[in-house]
């Protein structure tokens, strides 16, 4: 379950806080009571455009894996990585209680990424990669994981002045629904910016769709707008 990550592509403080909060990950109405909102949301987005069972599927930053459990009961064979001992120690135990089978490790995406290249039908890569210091780096080593025609799901928080009004000011201090400190403005992803990344990969966007969330009813739903959360579908080639 364990392997010591050789990438450094990692903040260490972003690590400590999200182990901070491991214990809790599972409870719906705990710190991660939005990110239980989204859950379905994201498995819908992915299952819509993806053939879960049977498919070799690499979920990256899995936490304490909740959406690494509810892609597993759509039939895939899950991979979930994460750089926090601490959470994948608690997803590990919760899939033991569950019954739902993942293979969870402490492993980097591009350590991995040099290990498994071409081996996933399916990368997941959710609300990660505004916490790491090179995201670019991050989808470079999603590209390399993928087999030719498989299929990338990124989700990040979009650089605009909505996104920190909701996503700091309102979730973290007014509303109080996120711990203080989760998001850092500076580090949320224009969609040009991660287009540009995928770009740069060889990977080919397909699609971009914004994710809401209505705290008043805790509940989570595609939208049009993309200036909060967004979700985003890319394909890697297909082999000549």
């Amino acid at each position: 379950m364990t392997a010591a990550p050789t990438s450094n592509n990692f903040d260490q403080a972003e690590l400590d806080k999200f182990a901070a909060l491991a214990n809790r990950w599972w409870d719906a109405d705990g710190p991660q009571k939005p990110l239980h909102a989204l859950n379905p949301v994201r498995l819908q987005y992915v299952a819509e455009r993806a053939a879960l069972r049977g498919a070799r599927v690499l979920d990256i930053g899995c936490g304490g894996g909740l959406l690494s459990e509810a892609l597993a009961k759509q039939g895939a064979q899950v991979t979930a990585i994460d750089l926090a001992p601490e959470l994948v120690k608690v997803a590990s135990l919760h899939g033991l209680e569950s019954g739902v089978q993942v293979d969870y490790r402490v492993q980097a995406a591009e350590d991995l990424a040099a290990e498994q290249a071409g081996t996933f039908d399916v990368v997941t890569c959710m609300e990660m990669l505004e916490h790491v210091p090179d995201p670019g780096a991050i989808i470079a080593a999603c590209q390399r994981l993928l087999r030719p025609g498989g299929k990338l799901f990124l989700s990040t928080i979009n650089r605009t002045p909505a996104a920190f009004a909701v996503a700091v000011v309102g979730a973290e201090y007014i509303a109080r629904l996120l711990p203080r400190g989760t998001h850092h403005y500076q580090e949320f992803i224009k969609p040009a910016e991660l287009g540009a990344w995928l770009r740069q990969s060889g990977l080919q966007l397909q699609d971009v769709s914004g994710m809401a969330y209505e705290p008043w009813r805790n509940r989570a739903r595609l939208s049009r707008r993309t200036d909060i959360n967004y979700l985003a579908f890319a394909v890697k080639p297909d082999q000549a």
